[in-house]
């Protein structure tokens, strides 16, 4: 994950924890309104920034598969 990712996915990952600790702890009621208020802003800025800036490093399919997995063998899966 590179910086691009890394820090939309930290920061959304801390505000959780924060609110699920005001929650936990019931304290100040206008805090946890405000965070439930933000949070679809700071969801949809990191799947953004994570399909914008993301890239896919796992093994490309064949012109003949449908679908892989990448760390198991063909033979282990018994489909083909």
């Amino acid at each position: 994950m590179n910086k691009h990712e890394s820090i939309p996915v930290i920061t959304v990952s801390a505000v959780l924890l924060i609110y699920c600790s005001l929650i936990a702890a019931k304290i100040t009621p206008l805090a946890i309104l405000i965070i439930y208020t933000l949070s679809p802003f700071l969801l949809f800025w990191m799947i953004y920034k994570v399909i914008r800036h993301g890239s896919f490093k796992g093994k490309e399919l064949s012109e003949n598969e449908d679908w892989g997995y990448a760390d198991t063998s063909k033979e282990d899966l018994g489909a083909f």
